[in-house]
C-alpha cells in the first residue's frame, strides 16, 4: 500500500532535457518530483505524488487536514 502524503512545492525548474521538475517538501522530507502531468503547478502549490510524478493538486486547507489526520492515526510523526 502506498500513502499519498501531501507535499508543497518549494522550487521548480526545467532541466537541460526539458523535464519539468520541482523540489517538494513532504512534511519535512524533501524530494525532487516531475510535473509532467500537472505542468501548471507552481511554488507554494500542494500535490499528491505517486512514483515521482505529481498526480493531484490539493488546496492548502485540504493538505493540512490530511496531514493532521495522518498524524492523529499515527501515520506521521509530529515535527518539532
Amino acid at each position: 500500500m502506498c500513502l499519498g502524503v501531501p507535499g508543497q512545492i518549494r522550487e521548480r525548474w526545467t532541466d537541460e532535457e526539458g523535464a519539468l521538475l520541482a523540489r517538494t517538501d513532504f512534511v519535512g522530507e524533501e524530494r525532487v518530483i516531475r510535473l509532467n502531468y500537472l505542468p501548471d503547478l507552481d511554488v507554494g502549490d500542494w500535490t499528491i505524488v505517486h512514483a515521482g510524478f505529481a498526480l493531484t493538486r490539493l488546496d492548502e486547507a485540504e493538505a493540512h487536514k490530511t496531514i493532521a489526520m495522518m498524524r492523529d492515526v499515527g501515520l506521521l510523526e509530529e515535527t518539532v
